[in-house]
């Protein structure tokens, strides 16, 4: 193969893992779910590739018989203990976690704060929480308006969020604050500090595509790296770049969203000749998941669809198309909002793809990376898998 494009749908799950009560998740069903409380799912393009034929997926009608998806299709369980961004993409190109990341449920220590504020400058902060971001703005973003210290706050991911409005901090001075944060939390092995930039008046705040993931690098070689030394190029499309700290990445295209982020990733179908398009498709999970809007979360599908069927279109005969998902986020679920533990959709598509070839459930997400590494070229180092033998 001479170019591999993988799409991460963010937080597109399909169903529990076996341990997903253990972080509280029992029973979750980020697609089934969705379909069910939205009432349908017109998405004939993914319909065809094999959506309804991932194991385990009950809601999206199959290709009527005697037909075959025309994609080869399963689902990839998670090895790492976590359900974060992190530890999906880093797992998925060969990286799995042994630990989990720590987590600040009560907030974070004064200790860090204290230090946070005496290099920065600031004056203080707001919040200190774990909390949804939507929910904190407006709640906190009229008094953050009239004193200008900005609102921190976590999640149940190990992440540190900076919030702060365009009229009070531009963005230069909040990406300065969470670079700071960076280096302090680096100790700690905090998976990611977040700048998060938003606009408007109270009762209508919105946060801006300007955001900015700070992320801990990978604790090993990804499958990034090696094709990089390989001399093969990557691009990372959206917030890729971030999430590996940049590292084997040769170029990053900003992204303001789904529908631009397919614009981009069309473009280079006509642009890039060789190597891997990795892209992130962001609002699935932060439009729709962590506001727990089953609704919203199906019109993103459907308008993702037929960018869907033109980047097929554009596939050339050694080319492949790998959809995938970095963990859940089942907008039905009534415990907070938060990430949920479940397997992701596995669908590969292209000209040499056999029709309706069957993966089954794969044991790690890192299977993903070994194939595309066998697509390029290399010989598969990591810890997953090529099923790159059985879709051909």
């Amino acid at each position: 193969m001479r170019r591999v494009f993988v799409l991460v749908l963010d937080s597109l799950g399909v169903g529990a893992l076996p341990d997903a009560e253990n972080f509280g998740d029992e029973g979750c069903h980020t697609l089934d779910h969705l379909v069910e409380s939205a009432g349908g799912l017109d998405v004939p393009q993914l319909i065809a590739a094999g959506l309804g034929h991932v194991p385990g997926v009950s809601s999206v009608s199959k290709v009527a018989s005697p037909g075959l998806p025309s994609g080869a299709v399963g689902r990839m369980a998670e090895r790492s203990p976590g359900k974060d961004t992190l530890t999906g993409h880093w797992e998925m190109m060969g990286c799995p976690v042994e630990r989990a990341f720590p987590v600040f449920p009560l907030g974070f220590p004064d200790t860090f704060l204290d230090e946070w504020l005496a290099r920065t400058g600031l004056q203080g902060w707001l919040g200190n929480e774990a909390a949804s971001g939507t929910e904190i703005i407006e709640r906190l973003g009229e008094e953050h308006l009239g004193c200008g210290r900005p609102i921190v706050y976590t999640s149940a991911d190990s992440v540190f969020q900076v919030a702060a409005h365009t009229d009070c901090m531009d963005l230069e001075r909040l990406y300065e604050v969470c670079r700071v944060a960076r280096e302090l939390l680096e100790p700690e092995g905090v998976g990611r500090v977040i700048a998060r930039p938003f606009v408007g008046e109270p009762g209508s705040f919105r946060r801006t595509y300007d955001r900015r993931d700070y992320s801990l690098p990978p604790p090993g070689e990804t499958t990034l790296d090696r094709l990089v030394a390989a001399g093969l190029p990557v691009v990372g499309v959206g917030k890729i770049s971030d999430i590996f700290a940049g590292r084997g990445i040769t170029r990053s295209v900003h992204t303001e969203g789904n529908e631009d982020g397919m614009q981009r990733t069309l473009e280079l179908a006509d642009s890039v000749d060789t190597g891997l398009v990795f892209v992130n498709l962001v609002d699935f999970d932060m439009l729709y998941g962590h506001r727990r809007d089953p609704m919203g979360y199906r019109g993103a599908l459907e308008r993702f669809d037929p960018a869907l069927g033109e980047l097929v279109g554009k596939l050339r005969e050694d080319d492949l198309l790998l959809l995938t998902a970095d963990h859940g986020n089942d907008p039905t679920c009534q415990r907070g909002t938060d990430h949920t533990r479940e397997y992701v959709p596995l669908m590969v598509l292209g000209p040499a793809v056999r029709s309706g070839a069957q993966l089954g459930t794969r044991d790690t997400f890192a299977d993903l990376g070994a194939s595309v590494e066998e697509a390029l070229g290399l010989e598969p180092c990591g810890p997953g898998r090529s099923f790159l033998g059985e879709t051909l």
